[in-house]
């Protein structure tokens, strides 16, 4: 009798698992829906068929866990009670969980699809008050491009903030580069023979521009020649 119980018991807590983990594989199908952006204004065949195969779960865990409770109850003498006894105890706990979880889910879709609908309806009265009321629909398109215009104007103002202040920003820089020259001229003149050395300089540079460009014509004249 104790191992026939036994092998009830084990049977029953296969049973229990396997539909926990159907149980958390469905809940994950569907939570999609409650996490949808836009659902649609009724239920679709596939959200309903999740949602019942959920319930159907839930039911047949109940019923396992009864039956459980019942062989643990024709055998309460027996020294492996106390683990048993665990093992219901966390089978009604999970159970207790998805129920909850299935409730907050429907919850949270049944929610989302009235908010939809909700601002569905609102567009919808919209639509219809223009449609009824010209003019009113006419003033309404003058203030969304009085809006669309004034964002332009902003983004302009910004933009020209932007130039202008980068325009600045140069004018500061010639006159930084500017001071920095007129005290290095300063400073170069002040230095004895600076000024000679600097003419001399120039005057080398002259001189190599003036034979770059005698060799130059010479060699263009010979090429000239040759032809």
């Amino acid at each position: 009798m104790a191992t026939s119980t036994g092998t009830g018991w084990a049977q029953l807590r296969q049973q229990a698992r396997s539909l926990e983990t159907q149980t958390e594989t469905l809940f994950h199908s569907y939570a999609q829906y409650a996490s949808m952006t836009k659902l649609p204004s009724t239920p679709s065949d596939d959200e309903l068929r999740l949602e019942s195969q959920l319930k159907e779960l839930l039911e047949k865990r109940t019923s396992l866990i009864s039956q459980l409770a019942r062989l643990l109850d024709s055998e309460a003498t027996l020294t492996s009670s106390a683990l048993k006894q665990n093992n219901l105890a966390r089978h009604r706990e999970v159970l207790t969980d998805h129920r909850r979880e299935l409730s907050r889910l429907a919850a949270a879709i049944a929610e989302s699809r009235d908010r939809a609908n909700l601002l569905s309806n609102v567009r919808s009265d919209i639509n219809a008050y223009h449609a009824s009321n010209p003019a009113a629909a006419e003033a309404d398109y003058m203030l969304e491009e009085r809006g669309r215009i004034d964002s332009s104007h902003n983004v302009i103002d910004g933009v020209l903030s932007q130039a202008y202040a980068i325009n600045e920003s140069f004018g500061l820089q010639r006159e930084t580069i500017a001071s920095i020259n007129r005290r290095i001229v300063g400073a170069a003149g002040q230095v004895p023979g600076m000024n000679a050395l600097m003419g001399k300089i120039g005057s080398k540079r002259r001189r190599d521009a003036l034979i770059l460009g005698a060799f130059i014509g010479v060699c263009f004249l010979m090429l000239l020649f040759l032809r």
